[in-house]
């Protein structure tokens, strides 16, 4: 069953959401809702990919390497 949640926005970012749900033909709320999802979707892994994560040996070497070296400021930012 649905949920109401009231959310605090200042005026420019409901300016924001508001023009995006306007531009997409969605309600405000619909906008809301879609956008955080697929943030939090892509910005966390399930339960199932963890564990396969944590399964492969070699990418946990290299977490753990990677780790060790921002650390100890090896290396170099890119991006």
């Amino acid at each position: 069953m649905p949920k109401t949640v009231t959310l605090r926005l200042d005026d420019a970012t409901y300016a924001f959401f508001r023009d995006c749900a306007q531009a997409d033909n969605r309600t405000l709320s619909n906008m809301i809702e879609t956008a955080a999802k697929r943030h939090l979707e892509s910005a966390y892994v399930g339960a199932e990919e963890e564990r396969e994560i944590l399964r492969d040996a070699p990418l946990m070497r290299r977490i753990r390497a990677g780790t060790r070296d921002a650390k100890a400021r090896r290396g170099r930012m890119i991006g």
